[in-house]
């Protein structure tokens, strides 16, 4: 009878100790290194309110962080501006993005960009022209590839 309780006390002790390292692993968040050192969230972060809700993963050099953005927006750009996600130059062209969760990177500073997908597929415009829609997926990758 006692090797019994022994035995339901280390099998409890181990699923509590495996929850907590879960959770702990959860909640850790990037490194604040390169890149991520000016990084404004650097945990996934839920934001907002709103009748859409749309995923962000934001990735560079080895490390993400994923957005999930409630919001009533009509724009990507809208949307992530509304949470002050997003910034860079106007150009002819709209919104130049350069900076992505406090993260800058710009061309002339080693070939780099913000490169935008949908739903896993590269985007023909910018953050202006992509109109939202609930439940889709984005991802801003610092990228030098064509």
């Amino acid at each position: 009878m006692k090797k019994k309780t022994v035995m339901r006390s280390c099998l409890a002790l181990l699923l509590a100790l495996m929850m907590v390292c879960s959770l702990v692993a959860c909640t850790r968040g990037v490194e604040k290194t390169g890149v991520w050192e000016n990084a404004t969230y650097t945990k996934d972060t839920e934001l907002g309110s709103g009748e859409k809700t749309v995923t962000v993963l934001v990735v560079a050099e080895e490390q993400t962080v994923t957005f999930t953005i409630h919001t009533d927006k009509t724009t990507l750009r809208e949307a992530m501006e509304e949470h002050d996600l997003i910034d860079g130059d106007e150009s002819m062209y709209g919104l130049m993005v350069e900076v992505v969760n406090g993260m800058t990177v710009k061309y002339e500073d080693g070939g780099y960009w913000w490169g935008i997908t949908k739903n896993g597929v590269t985007t023909d415009t910018g953050v202006d022209g992509i109109t939202i829609a609930d439940g889709e997926q984005y991802e801003f990758t610092k990228t030098n590839q064509y």
